[in-house]
């Protein structure tokens, strides 16, 4: 593991996939060993942003901007900036890439059927029901990653962890 500069960690997937568990599992191994890190946890950083970003395509695309810059903005000055969150079309995490000093995307692979068993929020429920139209995967296309640096097996796959640890 490389103790030089900052990085953006992107860690996609579709929502309740793991990303979250995942980011966190990176974020304890970087602390533990050192590095700065900052944990960006898409759910957190939409819930502090005030007004709170919409879920239309709008609002979708200036969230996934400023989380981006923020990212980006915090590897500039050395961190480890790891970010869960879906981005669920390959644009968004496409430009987040391309404002990072360095970058890693982690996909975070989970069968839509895994993710709805253990959807903690009731989003995929919803999202059957005709309530939540808007969630990736149910009723918006998720565009996969083309060539993620990472690919976790759900969000405790050490194995992907230490292949993103490797990477920084």
């Amino acid at each position: 593991m490389s103790a030089a500069g900052g990085a953006v960690v992107w860690v996609t997937g579709l929502p309740s996939s793991g990303k979250s568990t995942f980011a966190a599992r990176l974020a304890g191994r970087l602390r533990a060993g050192g590095r700065p890190v900052a944990l960006l946890d898409g759910d957190a950083v939409r819930a502090a942003l005030v007004p709170a970003p919409g879920y239309d395509p709008a609002g979708r695309a200036a969230f996934y901007a400023t989380l981006a810059n923020l990212a980006a903005l915090l590897a500039g000055g050395g961190l480890v900036a790891i970010v869960a969150a879906t981005a669920h079309r390959r644009a968004f995490r496409d430009a987040a890439r391309a404002a990072a000093p360095r970058f890693v995307e982690v996909l975070v692979d989970a069968a839509p059927e895994v993710c709805a068993a253990r959807d903690a929020k009731g989003l995929w429920a919803r999202a059957r029901a005709g309530g939540a139209p808007e969630l990736p995967g149910a009723g918006v296309a998720y565009e996969r990653p083309v060539r993620p640096e990472v690919v976790a097996r759900g969000g405790e796959d050490d194995a992907a962890v230490e292949a993103a640890l490797r990477l920084l």
